[in-house]
């Protein structure tokens, strides 16, 4: 069996005693990493400075090498918080109004991928099997074939792939475009996605699909592919059934006794749809006076990526708007929204997924959202909650029994809200049912397993 590579932008390493959980992605790939053997690559997270970054710093876990390098303050700046997360997310997020293009950014991101292709070849052996993740290293396999390397390299994309029409405002989008056909497989959340893509291939007139499908763009076929990325379910819902034990998910149930708590779980991100959340929620409660003093709405949104000014906007514009909220539908003896501002640990969320008769998961535009896949997984199957899901997530493609809704129709939204707390329990155990067998069978272990079949077969 060939080793596996994986390279991605930051990298999971070993857990120690006593640390939280590692996300299900994490524990999928260092088991077919540990199956195989193989090397995980990425960035430390660290800078060095105005010097050359060190030597790759490895360390070996089992059968798993794990090889970290740092980047310059430039590298940094230049290919993470621009070029990647100011011009790639919010394009395939369909946000033109938020990319920010600059030449100095596209040349670093490209120049980071240069470095990691050296860093990272001198470590191959020819049958190894290569898998890049995400859209931080796009150009990475293009930078391995111009080294010579013939290895099978697989990409996934984490993320939405836009339609043609947003894609093509980007500057560089065909050396983006060009960089992808560089792979063996390059595999999408949903079959949109891919549609997305082949469709942009065409209408370019760089590329055509073939059977099977097939790719072909730049004198190169390759193969292009759906893979809805899943959780680690029997061992999340097991975190949500043992959580009742827990001192914080106790008190939390004690706190909101005689309430329906409503919970929404998100990075702080401008595609998360979280102000107007908020506006759905207010809606709620002022159309539904019974409801009144009967609910609490539970928003859990860890800061991320601050230095980027739009981030640290947005957390002040929820924070006011939380507080306004409250400050307008509040009393006494009733908080509304309680908006924390800070990381949960999992074990610690499952539980509280679990109290939780609404779950509220309305991205404006979501590669998958794991959290509505959490959410399910976590129910007790005796009293399961609702799923109020935005159709612009991933999961909608395969969450059946969620109620779904159109995060930009406030009105919409706050319908659904209300007829998640007033569903029958039968009409709710229907619905978590579906979901759940699904889930159960297309796990992240499912997931990794389809891709490295399909690439090991490119």
């Amino acid at each position: 069996m060939s080793r596996l590579v994986v390279v991605s932008n930051r990298v999971t390493l070993p857990q120690k005693s006593g640390d939280a959980p590692a996300g299900g992605l994490a524990v999928a790939l260092q088991a077919a990493l540990e199956e195989r053997g193989g090397i995980w690559m990425g960035w430390s997270g660290k800078s060095s400075g105005a010097k050359e970054p060190a030597p790759l710093a490895m360390q070996t876990h089992g059968n798993i090498t794990y090889a970290l390098t740092d980047l310059t303050k430039t590298d940094v700046e230049e290919y993470y918080h621009g070029f990647a997360n100011r011009v790639l997310w919010p394009i395939c997020h369909y946000r033109l109004d938020l990319a920010e293009y600059g030449r100095k950014e596209m040349a670093g991101y490209f120049r980071v991928n240069r470095f990691f292709a050296h860093r990272l070849a001198p470590l191959l052996r020819e049958d190894d099997i290569i898998w890049v993740h995400d859209y931080h290293l796009i150009p990475l396999a293009a930078e391995l074939r111009q080294m010579g390397l013939k290895n099978r390299i697989g990409f996934f994309l984490h993320i939405p792939w836009p339609p043609a029409d947003v894609l093509f405002t980007m500057p560089v989008h065909e050396e983006i475009m060009k960089g992808l056909s560089h792979y063996d497989l390059v595999g999408f959340q949903t079959d949109h996605d891919l549609a997305n893509f082949a469709g942009g291939l065409v209408r370019e007139g760089i590329g055509e699909a073939l059977e099977g499908g097939k790719l072909t763009s730049y004198g190169r076929t390759f193969k292009g592919g759906f893979y809805p990325i899943g959780i680690e379910t029997a061992a999340f819902a097991d975190y949500a059934k043992k959580a009742a034990t827990n001192l914080i998910v106790r008190k939390a149930k004690q706190s909101v006794e005689g309430r329906d708590l409503i919970i929404g779980v998100d990075r702080l991100d401008y595609s998360k749809g979280i102000t107007q959340r908020l506006d759905a929620f207010e809606h709620f409660v002022k159309s539904n006076p019974g409801h009144h003093n009967r609910v609490t709405y539970l928003q859990i949104t860890p800061k991320s990526r601050s230095e980027v000014p739009e981030y640290e906007q947005m957390q002040r514009t929820v924070a006011e708007q939380a507080g306004r909220v409250n400050g307008a539908i509040g009393t006494v003896d009733w908080v509304p929204i309680r908006y924390i501002n800070r990381s949960i640990g999992r074990p610690v969320l499952a539980g509280l997924y679990r109290l939780a008769r609404i779950g509220l998961v309305t991205p404006l535009r979501d590669g998958m959202n794991l959290v509505a896949k959490e959410y399910v997984a976590a129910q007790d199957p005796e009293n399961p909650g609702v799923l109020v899901l935005s159709r612009f997530a991933g999961a909608a493609r395969e969450l059946r029994g969620a109620l779904l809704v159109n995060p930009y129709d406030i009105e919409g939204t706050a319908n659904a809200i209300a007829r998640g707390i007033n569903m029958p329990l039968e009409e709710r155990q229907e619905r978590w049912g579906r979901m759940m067998e699904h889930l159960l069978e297309h796990d992240v272990t499912r997931w990794c397993n389809d891709f490295l079949r399909d690439l090991t077969a490119a």
